[in-house]
């Protein structure tokens, strides 16, 4: 947000300068330099005394008066011939020169100007002409006047657009701390600003939004805790009539089947209460954040393990410190991540754990690994890949989904690798 409005007023700075040289260009176009009209202006006192006393003297007068402008005025004037006057001065000038015009030398803080057109003040004046130096003409002074008036201009335009901008900014940022409040799971944020605020339809339609969004989950929300529940209760019934069955049958063939059918019903109990766990997963109410050292509870979750015939080992960093989380939703998801990583192993699962910039916990195993384009799919709900359909290995697809949802609930993300064991390589990365 920040980035855009200083984007904005890089730009405003950049048009007042850009208007700054177009408008000097136009002016120089259509009235002539206005450098040279402030110098002119400067000027004025010595050009008057040359036109207005010097030149109407009388032809026997006329270097008489030249003397007592020299004597009076301070400044160094000078006859020089025509062709030396030509080349001090640029080729544009020549023409001005050659009608008999004052033309300044702002450089220099001079001016020429021809004696006359006719030679009528003294033999050869035709051929000559006054230049005039050390003139009062200060420049510096003068563009500093200038660079004055646009300053004013600039910021009669810029606090008038930094005032709009603010309330921009202000409404935006409410608007973006309601989306990432949204985005975080709580869906009862809305953006609170004025009817008047020029951004007020937008705030409107966001908070729209965010009210058809906490609808539509709240109203899923409801029909999983819905279905979970009344699944349970025909659950209990059949595990209840299995045990009858099971009691009243001698069948040693009738026992087997019983054992697969109280399977499918163990499995189906499993099934809702991984749902009904994904339900309370939706927002951060559903954290309770406690402060605990992180390696103590990394062992937990490693002895909380069923057994299994692949190696499990630990490579935890001694600088892990504490770290603030919920953790019994953290160590669900690290243990799903466990559970996984021993239903593919051939023989090793590792859990490491660093602390930098992040604190990065790893699960690595040394199985057949993820195909690369599968890799961001593993974490949707109820998704297997094809070598995990069958019922020893497949489980729900949803121990993946709920690490992630855990994770991203702290802050924090989950990605998935290639193992330095050959596997896959599972990196939870958390806020330090």
């Amino acid at each position: 947000m920040n980035r855009l409005f200083f984007r904005f007023f890089v730009l405003v700075m950049l048009s007042i300068t850009v208007a700054t040289f177009v408008i000097y260009f136009v002016i120089s176009r259509l009235f002539g330099d206005p450098l040279d009209e402030i110098a002119r202006r400067q000027a004025a006192a010595q050009i008057f005394l040359i036109e207005q006393y010097v030149d109407k003297a009388p032809a026997d007068q006329w270097l008489v008066r030249l003397n007592k402008v020299r004597e009076v005025s301070g400044i160094n004037v000078e006859l020089i011939p025509l062709d030396a006057a030509r080349g001090a001065l640029p080729p544009a000038q020549h023409a001005a020169l050659a009608r008999g015009e004052v033309v300044l030398d702002i450089a220099h803080k001079a001016f020429y100007r021809r004696v006359d057109l006719s030679g009528n003040d003294y033999v050869g004046s035709a051929e000559d002409v006054i230049w005039a130096r050390d003139l009062p003409i200060d420049i510096g002074l003068a563009l500093k006047m200038e660079a004055v008036r646009y300053v004013i201009v600039a910021l009669a335009l810029l606090i008038p657009i930094a005032l709009w901008s603010r309330s921009h900014w202000m409404g935006l940022q409410q608007l973006s701390r309601v989306a990432d409040a949204v985005g975080a799971g709580e869906l009862t944020a809305r953006a609170m600003l004025k009817p008047s605020a020029s951004i007020y339809p937008l705030a409107e339609r966001i908070n729209h939004m965010a009210v058809r969004i906490e609808g539509l989950l709240e109203a899923q929300r409801n029909l999983l805790h819905s279905v979970s529940h009344e699944l349970r209760t025909p659950i209990a019934r059949l595990e209840f009539a299995l045990e009858l069955l099971r009691g009243a049958a001698a069948n040693p063939a009738l026992d087997t089947r019983i054992d697969a059918m109280e399977g499918d019903v163990a499995e189906l109990n499993g099934l809702v209460t991984e749902l009904l766990g994904m339900s309370q997963l939706d927002s951060r109410k559903a954290l309770k954040l406690d402060t605990f050292a992180l390696a103590p509870a990394l062992q937990d979750c490693i002895a909380a393990l069923p057994p299994n015939a692949c190696t499990l080992r630990a490579e935890l960093a001694p600088d892990l410190g504490e770290l603030a989380a919920d953790r019994r939703l953290l160590a669900r998801a690290i243990g799903n991540l466990l559970r996984n990583a021993q239903k593919y192993c051939e023989r090793e699962v590792t859990l490491s754990a660093r602390r930098g910039a992040q604190i990065e916990i790893m699960v690595d195993d040394d199985g057949p690994g993820i195909p690369e384009q599968e890799r961001e799919r593993v974490f949707e709900p109820f998704y297997r890949l094809d070598r995990s359909r069958d019922r020893a290995t497949g489980g729900f697809g949803l121990g993946l989904s709920i690490a992630c949802k855990a994770v991203a609930l702290h802050g924090g993300t989950i990605r998935v690798g290639e193992s330095p064991l050959g596997g896959a390589r599972f990196v939870i990365s958390l806020p330090a």
